[in-house]
């Protein structure tokens, strides 16, 4: 059995889109010239990879997100082979699938990038924006070569680049002012939380410390979390680190009980990533500075 590599990658580009059209316009080349290469491939492996529904369109079989699966990492060695033939001749390229969640690409991505894109210009970073759980599951199908996640990092290999910690953020007038810490029991009618991946740390110190969790008022993200005490609707409880990434006049006060996390670089196995995703693994580990936002 022959396997077209270039009608694989079409059906990659297929998947990705799950419209013909939008494929064809990505790719450069006509609709019936994709549509032949999907059907060319799925007789050429004997199954059938999408279903064609006159009402929700193109949907993958079980069968075809297996092959999706394997395809990406076809995709990935691939990529590999010239990166490792490119290293040899002393010249880095190909491309690097990046995910991370906003914090961090505020705060650790750029000074890497603009480090790993001065040595190695060839390389092209493609950065993907989501939720701690939505990179893991982007890490898990191989749609990225590596994410940057919130603890815990099951089952995944993984390396720690930060100690986060949760704090509290109040009005400048108010009344909590001159608390030391904002206790959470006493006050968990008013809390707010910014989950943002905390959701298992949160829920561990709560049952812990036999604290009662009542989601009078959650979101997702730091800016509605500070527009929300802004206007006076409750104590806000998220991360530092996420914190550190937005403007805010708001005062920060430490929390009790402490509420941890960690955040690192995830993948299937360091062993297996291109050289291209080692090595920017490697510059922003060498040049992140966790002191910056360590737990003290």
């Amino acid at each position: 059995m022959n396997i077209n590599m270039n009608n694989i990658r079409i059906f990659m580009k297929v998947a990705e889109k799950m419209n013909i059209t939008e494929a064809s316009k990505e790719l450069f080349i006509s609709q019936p010239a994709v549509s032949k290469a999907v059907k060319n491939l799925e007789k050429s492996l004997n199954i059938k990879l999408f279903i064609r529904d006159k009402q929700n369109g193109l949907m993958l079989t079980e069968v075809g997100k297996e092959i999706l699966i394997l395809a990406r990492q076809m995709k990935v060695f691939e990529n590999k082979i010239y990166q490792v033939a490119d290293r040899e001749n002393k010249l880095l390229s190909g491309k690097i699938k990046v995910g991370s969640f906003p914090a961090v690409s505020t705060n650790i991505l750029p000074k890497t990038i603009a480090l790993f894109r001065s040595k190695y210009p060839l390389v092209n970073i493609e950065l993907v924006e989501g939720t701690s759980n939505q990179i893991k599951e982007w890490v898990e199908d191989r749609t990225i070569d590596m994410g940057i996640v919130a603890s815990p990092f099951d089952p995944y290999e993984f390396e720690i680049l930060n100690n986060d910690y949760m704090v509290a953020i109040i009005p400048e007038n108010d009344r909590l002012i001159q608390e030391k810490k904002i206790d959470l029991d006493k006050y968990q009618n008013e809390i707010i939380f910014c989950k943002g991946g905390h959701e298992i740390a949160i829920s561990k110190i709560f049952q812990k410390n036999n604290i009662e969790f009542k989601e009078n008022l959650t979101v997702q993200n730091a800016e509605t979390l500070i527009n929300m005490v802004k206007n006076n609707l409750g104590i806000g409880i998220i991360s530092k680190f996420t914190l550190s990434s937005v403007s805010h006049k708001l005062i920060i006060k430490d929390i009790n009980p402490r509420i941890t996390r960690d955040i690192g670089i995830i993948t299937h196995s360091f062993d297996e990533v291109t050289p291209a995703t080692k090595e920017f693994i490697n510059i922003m580990n060498r040049f992140h500075k966790p002191e910056l936002f360590s737990a003290r």
